[in-house]
Parts: structure tokens; sequence; C-alpha cells
């Protein structure tokens, strides 16, 4: 959610010299690890890159970072994009955190059990 929060904010970052390179949207990458202690499969941030995608042309002389042609490179970044990443990171967030709850209500209904 972070990345994706960064990518928006920066969504109309132009370059700060003419003809510069504007905000290059970022990507995240998971990958998979086991714990040692449970045995567990768990999933985390792997790399975090920018994305290869070129950027946005505009037409505007009046800009300060227009090229010689009056082309302003704007980011490559879509707020709709960003907004449904960031739903689906929270819903994934939601799901999980509904998962703990129910193997924890589980093992308290196990102890339970086994006390009597």
């Amino acid at each position: 959610m972070r990345v994706a929060t960064e990518n928006i904010a920066n969504a109309n970052s132009t370059a700060a010299t003419p003809g510069g390179d504007p905000y290059r949207r970022k990507l995240v990458s998971f990958g998979r690890m086991v714990d040692r202690g449970t045995g567990a499969e768990l999933v985390r941030t792997d790399n975090i890159r920018p994305d290869s995608r070129s950027f946005r042309t505009q037409f505007d002389p009046a800009h300060p970072a227009a090229d010689e042609q009056g082309y302003v490179k704007l980011p490559n970044v879509d707020p709709l994009i960003e907004q449904a990443d960031m739903r689906a990171a929270g819903r994934s967030y939601e799901a999980s955190i509904a998962v703990m709850q129910q193997a924890r209500a589980l093992y308290g209904k196990t102890l339970d059990i086994l006390r009597s």
C-alpha cells in the first residue's frame, strides 16, 4: 500500500529541469519464504523496481520542464490502477486478519476441549 500511495502522490510530478525525466512509477514484486519454526509459507516483499513503461507527453511550451519542442514528460502513473492495487492490498490484509482471528478461536476451543 505504501508504494501505491507514493505513486499516487507523485502522479503529477514533472522533472525539475527542462527535458528531464519525471517520477517513474514503482512496482512491487513478492516472494515466498518458509518460516523455520512453524514450516509455514510466508509472502514477503521481494523487490521494488521502477516501471519500464514510457512516459506520457503533453504539449505545454510554457511549462518549466518542457523540452526544446515544447513537450513535457509526465509520470507513467495511472491513479485508477494505483487505487485498484490499494483496494486489493487492503482486502488481502483484511482476509489475513480474518484467518488469524479464526485460527485463534479454533485454538481456544481446542484448549477448552482438552481441559474438560
